[in-house]
């Protein structure tokens, strides 16, 4: 990104006008010549900027960034990640419309799904990300548009066979949504194993800092939208002068539909000031997502080892029932986040975290500082009973998200606490 330098004194031109961090444009609108030029950019967004409510050119540096990231042709920022996944899906859904979900997703996002985009008329059929092949074509509707999962489930854990619903989404003419907030592209890549739609929750490993909440969606530009199954982007959008997405836009048509229908209408809109944090945090992601890789699995080992602990749950133990999964998608790592569910239950798990010293309990996961949380007190507290089984959500079961701390700290903290139940 270009910006105009104005020396103090004459005859001196500066080298290099290229900023070495991501300047804050904090502008919510932009001059233009003419009001010829205005009204173009009306009629197509893409030609310039309009308004920061639909793009700012701090945020657009950030976009480019986390799309070359994991490999997409372009990407949208929003406010939080939840509304990443609500853009992801009504830019492609709309009343009588379904789609297919993983069971094990997030909390949030299944009400959001389950819930608030039923009451859209937009149904969501819920499958386990361990349903067979045939089990999943089963699940599928005349009416079904895309399909969903997280590479990394939050908090179960569970691994998502991308190639598996991206072979089934694919046979069914309809693309695949991958959630990657926990492996970022630092550990996984999705668009490279058929994915044709990433998204992120900002808020976790990219920021990392738990100082802004944001999201973002990434097209992977290989769906062909125009396969008879999606008119919105085949036919003319009265609300921009007819265009046709597929024709104006080639393969960029699902992220610059997103843009101009989805933020425009709804706003969802980061500020400048979050995209430069996040931009700070994307700087050192490679490298703290090794350390977190490092410091779970010594976590996750002594945790395996300890008596006071039913069960681990960590991808990258050689016992766990994802490991191969793991092993193929992640191969790097598997994050910082463990679930174990500890003996003695619901009562035994509060006094577990409330002993910590070391450790935060808060509603985050993801942070450079080790934190836990209980996840049928929090995040699901909203779900049913069958529907915190169908999450794989035990009443002792606590997410732990190991941070950059010293191992030997976090371990230390962890022994007392033991020591206290």
């Amino acid at each position: 990104m270009k910006i105009e330098t104005k020396c103090l004194h004459e005859g001196y031109t500066p080298k290099n006008t290229e900023p070495r961090v991501v300047p804050i444009v904090q502008s919510t609108t932009y001059v233009y010549d003419s009001t010829d030029d205005v009204a173009a950019v009306f009629d197509d967004p893409t030609k310039s900027l309009i308004y920061s409510r639909f793009e700012n050119p701090t945020v657009m540096a950030v976009e480019e960034k986390i799309a070359a990231l994991e490999g997409g042709i372009g990407a949208m920022c929003t406010s939080s990640g939840q509304a990443a996944s609500l853009c992801s899906i009504l830019n492609i859904c709309q009343a009588g419309d379904s789609f297919i979900s993983a069971a094990t997703i997030y909390g949030g996002t299944i009400n959001l799904f389950a819930v608030t985009l039923k009451k859209l008329g937009i149904e969501c059929i819920f499958v386990s990300p361990d349903a067979s092949e045939d089990e999943i074509r089963a699940a599928f509707k005349p009416n079904t548009k895309a399909v969903f999962g997280e590479t990394l489930a939050n908090p179960a854990l569970t691994v998502f066979d991308i190639e598996k619903f991206a072979k089934i989404a694919h046979e069914n003419d309809v693309p695949l949504i991958v959630d990657n907030t926990f492996p970022t592209p630092i550990l996984c890549r999705p668009i490279e194993h058929g994915a044709d739609i990433v998204i992120h929750s900002t808020s976790k490993y990219m920021d990392g800092h738990a100082v802004q909440v944001g999201g973002v969606i990434v097209d992977a530009g290989t769906f062909n939208w125009a396969n008879g199954k999606f008119s919105d982007f085949t036919e003319p959008d009265d609300s921009y002068h007819g265009i046709v997405y597929t024709e104006a836009y080639g393969k960029a048509a699902y992220i610059v539909k997103a843009r101009m229908q989805l933020m425009r209408d709804f706003g969802c809109y980061p500020a400048a000031q979050s995209a430069f944090y996040l931009n700070l945090g994307l700087e050192t992601l490679a490298i703290r997502m090794k350390q977190y890789c490092e410091n779970a699995r010594i976590v996750s080992e002594f945790l395996e080892a300890n008596d006071k602990v039913e069960s681990v749950n960590y991808p990258g133990l050689p016992g766990n029932k994802y490991h191969e999964l793991a092993k193929k998608y992640l191969p790097m790592g598997c994050s910082g986040v463990i679930s174990f569910v500890i003996k003695g239950g619901r009562k035994t798990a509060v006094k577990f975290m409330d002993s910590l010293k070391l450790a935060s309990n808060e509603v985050h996961v993801a942070d450079i500082r080790t934190c836990v949380l209980h996840p049928a007190s929090a995040t699901h507290r909203q779900l049913t009973d069958e529907q915190l089984i169908a999450c794989g959500i035990n009443g002792g079961m606590i997410r732990l998200s190991v941070g950059l701390e010293n191992v030997e700290d976090i371990l230390d903290d962890l022994k007392q606490a033991f020591a206290n139940i």
